[in-house]
């Protein structure tokens, strides 16, 4: 059994998108939120004013959380607002949507800097705030490139499965810490980026995925608001899919 664990919740990357959408979440759920960001100022600034609108606390944290000057500064900061981390949720992302031989060595370092790096730096620090507390929740972002191999993704798809098993020991080590560390898996997720990049998205992949539609922020938002909340106190270790079936429909050629 552990103890509760403070309600200040750090979001990297949630200047919009899922992030933004667990950033809500958390926030409506009672969490004082750290909205972090790297370039998008006003896009952070827009997540913060929407929580506040909504009767919750949040505050802006500007950091490159592949950069460990910056990572240090960034919790030194939320320490100072909010008292020690309660919840961590490394959301921060990019990818280089190129074949591997094409796939500059420059393009390789920025995804696994920011993915891997960003998200070992982001649980150190805070696992050591929340090892004085006795308690924390850290969750980080998989995707179906965890399970699946995704072609011309592969800096991200080698980010994710990195993630994946940072997760498992991480929850190994911290656990005697009172410290839970899992894993949520999105499937194809309706944000800005995806509807920009592909006007039919939506449509392409509701038609392959079994519950018949994409996911929304909010179903991210909510598998990872659980693993945060106290009934998820003995689950740790752990990668939630949340993909509507979508990665665990095989290649089957005999289906009509």
């Amino acid at each position: 059994m552990t103890n509760e664990h403070p309600r200040t919740a750090l979001v990297t990357g949630s200047s919009g998108g899922i992030g933004r959408g667990i950033a809500l979440r958390l926030a409506g759920d009672g969490y004082r939120v750290l909205v972090n960001y790297f370039r998008d100022r006003a896009g952070a600034m827009e997540t913060v004013d929407m929580i506040r609108q909504a009767g919750g606390q949040a505050i802006c944290l500007e950091a490159d959380v592949g950069d460990v000057e910056q990572v240090d500064r960034m919790f030194d900061r939320s320490a100072a607002e909010y008292g020690p981390m309660g919840v961590l949720v490394n959301n921060a992302g990019v990818q280089t949507w190129k074949a591997l031989l094409e796939l500059e060595v420059e393009e390789w370092d920025r995804t696994i800097r920011t993915n891997l790096r960003g998200t070992f730096l982001c649980t150190r620090k805070a696992a050591r705030q929340m090892q004085s507390a006795g308690a924390g929740r850290i969750v980080n972002l998989g995707s179906g490139s965890n399970r699946i191999a995704f072609p011309r993704l592969v800096d991200y798809t080698a980010s994710k499965g990195g993630i994946e098993m940072f997760t498992k020991v991480a929850a190994v080590e911290l656990g005697p810490l009172g410290i839970t560390v899992n894993c949520v898996a999105p499937g194809a997720t309706e944000i800005e980026r995806t509807r920009r990049e592909s006007p039919d998205y939506a449509a392409t992949w509701s038609a392959v995925t079994p519950l018949g539609r994409v996911a929304q922020v909010e179903d991210i938002a909510a598998a990872v608001a659980f693993l945060a909340g106290p009934e998820a106190s003995f689950i740790t270790g752990q990668t939630l899919f949340v993909d509507g079936g979508l990665f665990c429909r095989p290649v089957w050629p005999y289906e009509s």
